[in-house]
């Protein structure tokens, strides 16, 4: 193998060769070859026609149903928000009314333990008043006969007083009728 005979190298170089002969002969893009150009045309409306074709059965309306879908779900959440929207408002309004009643219903219970507060009050004023009228009332009965008592007292010492200072202006004692007489 160290050798090689001269007939192997040759048909690798001779395509060499070859390839470069065509390469000179054909100079420039072949897009500019005026003698390639009814080929060129004729793949390119080939090609253009079954992109054409595969666009409008396969892609196209694979897009379009994609896009009519997404539509449709857009409809149906916009829908479905609005149909909540209305849910939540009449709930809304619901729990107003309710509030509102609570409010009411509160308001009267505070109304009636207010006034049932202010009869207990009422009846223990009217009471402890009871209780202090009587008081006072023994007070002032107590008072009167303390004055009564005492203003008898008085008229005792009243009249002995008055006794003492005549025998002592007079030395003489003053009879029981001229001191009923003074007192008048």
């Amino acid at each position: 193998m160290a050798t090689q005979t001269h007939d192997e190298a040759a048909p690798g170089a001779a395509e060499a060769a070859h390839g470069t002969a065509t390469e000179h002969a054909s100079s420039g893009l072949p897009q500019f070859d005026f003698a390639q150009w009814p080929g060129q045309i004729a793949w390119f409306l080939i090609i253009f026609f079954a992109m054409l074709a595969f666009i409008r059965l396969f892609a196209a309306p694979k897009i379009g149903g994609t896009i009519d879908a997404r539509e449709a779900q857009i409809a149906g959440d916009v829908a479905e928000a609005r149909r909540l929207k209305s849910e939540a408002d009449e709930t809304a309004k619901a729990a107003a009314a309710e509030l509102a009643q609570t409010r009411a219903a509160s308001a009267k219970l505070a109304q009636e333990a207010s006034a049932k507060a202010q009869a207990e009050v009422a009846a223990r004023l009217a009471e402890e008043e009871a209780k202090l009228a009587e008081t006072t009332g023994k007070a002032e009965a107590s008072i009167a006969a303390a004055r009564a008592k005492a203003m008898t007292a008085v008229e005792g010492i009243a009249s002995d007083t008055a006794q003492l200072i005549v025998e002592k202006l007079t030395g003489k004692a003053a009879s029981v009728a001229e001191l009923a007489a003074s007192r008048g």
